[in-house]
């Protein structure tokens, strides 16, 4: 009987030692596994501090941030991921009406029309002049537009 307690003594106190002893992944191990799986995305980065993995950076969409997130779980040692990271606002939408009359513009082109350089355009909804014109001729466009008294416009000619 003191035998086979003293067996189950040490069956157990065998069991405990080699669960203690598994060893521990270091944070210099699980850094460079993260940072392997951060690279995918430039805009992102992350720092393991004690098994937790640091998640900052931005992402283009809250669907690229979560994949990132459930890959740093899965490197094996991690034990938590702090999510720090933002996803990027979607970009304006770029207006592709036009606010400027399309009479308003022909008597602008007609006013232009003996500077052949001269670009009459609608740029971001608004009347816009450009080319390369010397002195003179910048002072006798704006002379002509003016006279048409059309508002406001953009000048954007070159004087060379």
């Amino acid at each position: 009987m003191k035998k086979t307690i003293a067996m189950a003594a040490l069956a157990v106190a065998v069991s405990f030692g080699s669960v203690s002893c598994k060893k521990k992944v270091s944070d210099a191990d699980l850094q460079t596994q993260a940072t392997t799986v951060v690279t995918s995305n430039p805009n992102a980065s992350v720092e393991v501090k004690e098994g937790v993995a640091h998640l900052s950076g931005t992402f283009a969409d809250p669907q690229s941030k979560d994949a990132m997130i459930a890959k740093l779980k899965a490197i094996n040692g991690i034990k938590e991921v702090m999510d720090m990271a933002t996803v990027a606002a979607p970009p304006a939408p770029v207006e592709t009406t036009t606010a400027v009359d399309p009479a308003v513009q022909k008597k602008v082109q007609d006013a232009v029309k003996d500077f052949p350089s001269v670009k009459v355009e609608v740029v971001n909804g608004e009347l816009t002049l450009t080319g390369n014109v010397s002195g003179l001729q910048a002072r006798k466009i704006k002379e002509s537009i003016d006279a048409l008294k059309i508002g406001k416009y953009n000048n954007n000619l070159v004087v060379k």
